[in-house]
C-alpha cells in the first residue's frame, strides 16, 4: 500500500530502517519503495539524487542526532554527567542493542568509499568528545584518548556481538559494565586530584 507523505523528515526515518536492515548495496530502489510504502515517484521528488543522496541524507540525520544528545552535552556539559548521560543516550537509541549502527554497516563494505567523510567524523567526533570530558574530569590526553576509543570500540563491539547471539540482555550487561569500569577511573582520578589535609605540629617549649 503505498504510503502518502508531505515532509522530507518524515522519509529519513524509513529509508533509515531499510539502510540497517538492508545495507547500502542490498537497498535496491525496488525494495526501498517496497519496505517504505513510497512510490519511486515520491522518493525522487524528495532526492532527486537517488540512492546514494538518500543514504547521505540519513547519515546527516544520524549525525546530528549524536551531536545533540551525545557530543555537545559531552563537549560543553559537566563532565560526569554528559557521561552518564552517554550510557542512558546509546541504551536509547539502539534500543538496548536491537537497533544496530547505520553508520558501523556503512563502514564494514565498500560502502565507506562512497562515504568516508560523513563515517569518519562520526566516530572521531564521538571518541574525542568523550576524551574531551575525560580530561576536564582530570585524565591526561593520551589516556582520556584510549578510554574514549575503549568505550567507542566496545559499544560497537557488544552490537555486533548482541546480534550474532541473539542474546536480548548482552546489550544491557556490556553497557553497564563499561559505565562502571568508566566511573571507576573517573573517581580514581577525582580522588588523586583531592588536596592532602595537612596537620601543623606544634613545636614543643
Amino acid at each position: 500500500m503505498t504510503r502518502t507523505i508531505f515532509e522530507k523528515a518524515d522519509v529519513i526515518p524509513l529509508l533509515a530502517e531499510v539502510f540497517r536492515e538492508l545495507g547500502y548495496e542490498g537497498a535496491t530502489l525496488s525494495r526501498i519503495t517496497e519496505r517504505t510504502g513510497l512510490s519511486k515517484g515520491s522518493l525522487y521528488h524528495f532526492f532527486p539524487g537517488g540512492k546514494e543522496e538518500m543514504a547521505a541524507v540519513v547519515l546527516d540525520h544520524v549525525h546530528g542526532w549524536f551531536i545533540e544528545h551525545i557530543f555537545k552535552p559531552l563537549e560543553e556539559d559537566e563532565p560526569i554527567a554528559a557521561i552518564v548521560g552517554m550510557w542512558q543516550a546509546v541504551d536509547v537509541y539502539f534500543c538496548s542493542g536491537q537497533r544496530i549502527c547505520l553508520v558501523g554497516v556503512f563502514a564494514l563494505d565498500e560502502t565507506r568509499d562512497r562515504f568516508p567523510q560523513a563515517i569518519n567524523r562520526y566516530f572521531i567526533r564521538w571518541i574525542d568528545a568523550l576524551a574531551r570530558a575525560l580530561v576536564r574530569i582530570g585524565k591526561d590526553k593520551k589516556t582520556a584518548a584510549l578510554l574514549a576509543e575503549n568505550a567507542v570500540l566496545s559499544i560497537q563491539g557488544a552490537l555486533v556481538l548482541m546480534r550474532a547471539t541473539a542474546d536480548a540482555g548482552l546489550f544491557k550487561r556490556a553497557l553497564s559494565r563499561l559505565a562502571e569500569d568508566l566511573q571507576l577511573q573517573c573517581e580514581t582520578t577525582q580522588s588523586v586530584r583531592k588536596p592532602v589535609k595537612t596537620t601543623t605540629k606544634r613545636k614543643l617549649s
